[in-house]
């Protein structure tokens, strides 16, 4: 069976972007960054790459690839003591799929799924959603996703109205539709999020009800339900608008908020909704309200 060189290295004061340049200058067919002191990285901003604080680079070499030509190379080529790497033969596999091995079925509350191609969900009352992980976030392993997942199936939106703002992967509006939701807008501001929601959608067979949208003009509102899992500052900003999508009496939940900026968010979105705490977990936590007052006009701008 043929072999694939695997060459490895921390990348120390070495720009992410000029190692990885050098690895496919010296012919690596794959690269991966990789965490090399298990150390947390917050989630990301959409369209950022944000690596860890010691973060080891790996670079695959395919089969027939000159072992010394290639470590010498890439050494003078990075300015690197070839000594500093690591070194290996790999057996060729389905490298596509490979990764997933570590991504199995997870339940959430008391019937939803979020479950891998690759494996199946034998209760005949589950909910449902298959994912695998894709260059958009979110899949349920990030605590403020595993919160918003258990806190959809204990309010199931049943024949409601939803908006995913900022939806990434799809993985809350795929679960809101599963869970009974009658329509489900996504926005997002990143392009690759809303391709990956799209043919999420479609893996699920929920295309009819789960909408991408790639403008904040294009949502139909007022909405039941509007979700947030992104960040902190959009989330304060957004309140405005938010309280505009949702319609009185509706909820709102919102996500990506450490523990200690929750009172910020409280104070902006007090006007419109009391929010109270989903819950927490890892230092992160989730809130949601009830809208009160009367409708707003659209002028969301």
């Amino acid at each position: 069976m043929s072999e694939f060189l695997q060459i490895s290295f921390e990348l120390g004061p070495l720009p992410a972007e000029a190692a990885e340049q050098a690895c496919l200058q010296w012919g690596a067919s794959a690269i991966t960054f990789a965490d090399a002191r298990d150390a947390p990285v917050l989630e990301p901003a959409p369209g950022e790459m944000r690596l860890w604080p010691s973060t080891r680079l790996q670079a695959l070499f395919a089969p027939g690839t000159e072992l010394q030509h290639t470590v010498r190379g890439l050494g003078a080529t990075l300015g690197v003591d070839p000594d500093r790497f690591e070194v290996r033969w790999i057996a060729d596999r389905a490298w596509e799929r490979e990764w997933l091995r570590e991504f199995h079925a997870r339940r959430f509350g008391g019937r939803l799924w979020i479950c891998p191609q690759h494996e199946s969900v034998r209760d005949p009352a589950a909910a449902v959603v298959r994912l695998d992980p894709g260059l958009a976030f979110g899949t349920g392993s990030h605590p403020t996703t595993a919160l918003c997942l258990e806190w959809l199936d204990a309010h199931p939106p049943t024949a409601e109205t939803v908006i995913d703002y900022g939806c990434g992967s799809g993985v809350l509006a795929l679960a809101a539709a599963r869970l009974g939701a009658q329509r489900v807008q996504c926005f997002d501001i990143d392009p690759q999020a809303l391709l990956a929601t799209r043919d999420n959608a479609a893996a699920n067979h929920l295309t009819e009800r789960v909408h991408p949208c790639d403008a904040v003009e294009a949502l139909v509102a007022p909405v039941a339900l509007l979700m947030a899992n992104i960040l902190l500052q959009p989330l304060v900003e957004l309140a405005p608008r938010f309280a505009v999508l949702v319609q009185p009496g509706g909820r709102i939940l919102l996500a990506g908020l450490l523990e200690d900026q929750a009172e910020e968010v409280r104070a902006a979105y007090r006007p419109w909704f009391m929010l109270t705490t989903v819950g927490t977990r890892e230092g992160w936590i989730v809130l949601s309200g009830i809208r009160n007052g009367p409708a707003l006009p659209m002028a969301c701008g």
